[in-house]
């Protein structure tokens, strides 16, 4: 995922402002909270079939009125899953969502589906890598939903920086490829990897190291999906803010400290509520526009249009910290210096060299509208991965859709979600020599 996603840069004055802007904020969240009260008792009173004045066009209005008020000032937290069950083979199998493995700042979720029969298809087992980027892993439902059917699935579900006590250490990109590939030691070899837009940069790094060190738990296939690889090619106005502002502007203006009572007191990180600013702002006209739209479908009564902006804003306004450290590792690594396109990435000061991946099947999907990492930079990874067999690779470029469309939406569904399904399929029974790891972890 591209610098945009972790919600742009926006100025805050300066290091001394921006030390205590999270305490700010937090002031000004508390204090807006006998507004949200009181807004939430008018938009009940006058939604009371009992009052007269909630079947009036002034009442239907202050109803909506409150309603959007109260939206737009609550801090949205973590969405739910909310997928109970998925169809296999035509049956309908409960799913049970439970945390496999466990770190500071991930849990590893397994989507697993309570058969009644086992299905005869072969039923991969994928890793979906989430970004960490802002949101939280429930962003990419409907990617899980859209292999549950066929696949063993299992996702990295990232924890809330402001969550974590300073008591667990610090968590940088070097980290983050340490989780990666303890997860893949975890899962046991046999696995295929799906590392949707930010992630692609570490699980590529993840595998080069893996097949390096001759690790028989190297993935069976990675599915590189709107990465940002190299960032020089096709620049989009976000990548060109960071190469053009630099590292130390982002550290001495996105960087604050958690204030009390949050766990993570005192741990630096680059604020969720910062990172929504800069959502926001590279769209506001239409989010402006879709808050208009809902307090007219408010007032007109259209429940299913106000459900859908709620389901929407629901996901899109829960946001995360992120740590200082990992932020800023990303932005130099991958945004400002291209590393690793560059031959100049390493991993606690081991080079990470993609040519040393063989065995490992590659797929890169991009949208052709996309905003945020411009087409043709997750393709770069074909030209960093030469030793891969053609046969085993393969590229795809999903017409009219942008970034989000790559993982999620209709055309999602359709015609990118099978193209991956055949790939793993096609790449599930290749041979892979018994070696044995040496690479050791820093987790």
């Amino acid at each position: 995922m591209a610098i945009g996603e972790f919600g742009g840069a926006p100025a805050t004055g300066g290091p001394v402002f921006s030390n205590g802007l999270y305490w700010l904020y937090e002031m000004g969240h508390a204090a807006l909270n006998p507004s949200r009260a009181l807004a939430d008792v008018t938009r009940l009173y006058y939604k009371n079939p009992l009052n007269p004045l909630a079947h009036t066009t002034f009442g239907k209005s202050m109803a909506a009125a409150c309603e959007v008020f109260e939206r737009s000032t609550r801090r949205y937290s973590k969405p739910e899953w909310e997928i109970e069950f998925t169809l296999v083979g035509g049956e309908r199998a409960p799913v049970h969502i439970s945390t496999a493995w466990e770190r500071p700042f991930c849990r590893l979720l397994h989507f697993e589906r309570m058969f009644c029969h086992m299905p005869r298809r072969p039923q991969p087992k994928v890793l979906i890598v989430a970004p960490m980027s802002g949101h939280y892993a429930t962003l990419l439902r409907g990617t899980v939903e859209a292999f549950l059917p066929n696949h063993d699935v299992y996702i990295t579900d990232w924890v809330d920086a402001r969550m974590v006590p300073v008591t667990e250490g610090g968590f940088d990109l070097d980290d983050y490829i340490d989780y990666v590939i303890s997860i893949l030691h975890f899962l046991g070899g046999d696995t295929h990897v799906i590392a949707v837009c930010q992630p692609s940069v570490p699980v590529l790094a993840a595998t080069a190291l893996m097949e390096a060190g001759k690790d028989p738990y190297s993935p069976r296939s990675i599915t590189l999906m709107g990465g940002p690889i190299d960032t020089r090619i096709n620049p989009t106005g976000v990548n060109e803010l960071a190469q053009h502002r630099g590292i130390d502007w982002f550290r001495r203006n996105v960087i604050t400290k958690v204030p009390f009572p949050h766990p993570g007191v005192m741990r630096d990180v680059y604020p969720g509520f910062l990172q929504l600013n800069g959502f926001v702002s590279m769209n506001l006209d239409r989010h402006v526009g879709a808050h208009q739209d809902l307090f007219f479908h408010l007032v007109k009564g259209d429940g299913d249009s106000a459900q859908k902006h709620r389901e929407f804003y629901d996901e899109y306004l829960a946001v995360m910290d992120l740590t200082a450290e990992f932020y800023l590792q990303t932005v130099d690594t991958v945004f400002v210096r291209h590393a690793l396109p560059n031959g100049q990435m390493t991993h606690r000061g081991r080079p990470i060299d993609p040519s040393a991946i063989h065995n490992t099947a590659l797929l890169t999907i991009e949208g052709e509208h996309d905003d945020i990492s411009g087409v043709g930079q997750t393709e770069a990874a074909h030209r960093l991965c030469v030793n891969i067999p053609a046969e085993r690779k393969a590229h795809y470029l999903q017409p009219n859709v942008g970034h989000y469309g790559v993982f999620n939406g209709s055309r999602f569904r359709a015609e990118v979600a099978p193209r991956i399904a055949d790939f793993m399929l096609s790449n599930n029974g290749r041979p892979q020599a018994v070696r044995r790891p040496h690479i050791k972890l820093a987790v």
